[in-house]
């Protein structure tokens, strides 16, 4: 299967949040539904437009969206000052798992971050996804850092 991998648009969100919710380690997602979807979902969305270095995007197969991620450039200071490539939220559809979707979505964040001039590519996975944790590992990533969260 060969996704298209494109940046979202708004009309996109309601997936996107539902592939977030449905996406929550051991089913239990907090997200929102709706309908109709809470405006600061909107909010958050549209504040993308102020950071050309963060984009939300999208895997559509089929013309469905199937996937979802987050790409974010981090400037940085250390490692001769190249910046950073961080992906977040990273989901696919359970029913589309297995047929290159995730793969085409890092594959994408990989040569961004490449045509970027960056030094590295970096995610978080929550420690009980073991199936994640293999895919990104048979991609190439490393369990180079230990990851901490404080929630607020």
């Amino acid at each position: 299967m060969d996704p298209i991998i494109r940046r979202a648009t708004e009309a996109d969100l309601p997936r996107i949040i539902e592939l977030i919710h449905l996406g929550a380690v051991d089913g239990a997602g907090v997200e929102e539904l709706g309908p109709p979807l809470p405006e600061r979902y909107y909010a958050s969305f549209r504040s993308f437009e102020r950071y050309p270095e963060a984009k939300v995007l999208v895997a559509e197969a089929g013309g469905a969206v199937v996937g979802t991620f987050q790409f974010h450039l981090l400037p940085n200071l250390s490692n001769r000052a190249r910046p950073t490539a961080e992906v977040e939220s990273v989901h696919v559809a359970e029913a589309f798992r297995g047929r290159g979707i995730g793969e085409a979505m890092m594959t994408w964040a990989i040569e961004e971050a490449r045509r970027l001039g960056c030094r590295r590519v970096q995610l978080t996975s929550n420690k009980a996804r073991s199936d994640a944790h293999r895919f990104y590992e048979r991609l190439g990533f490393v369990k180079s850092h230990e990851g901490m969260k404080f929630n607020v």
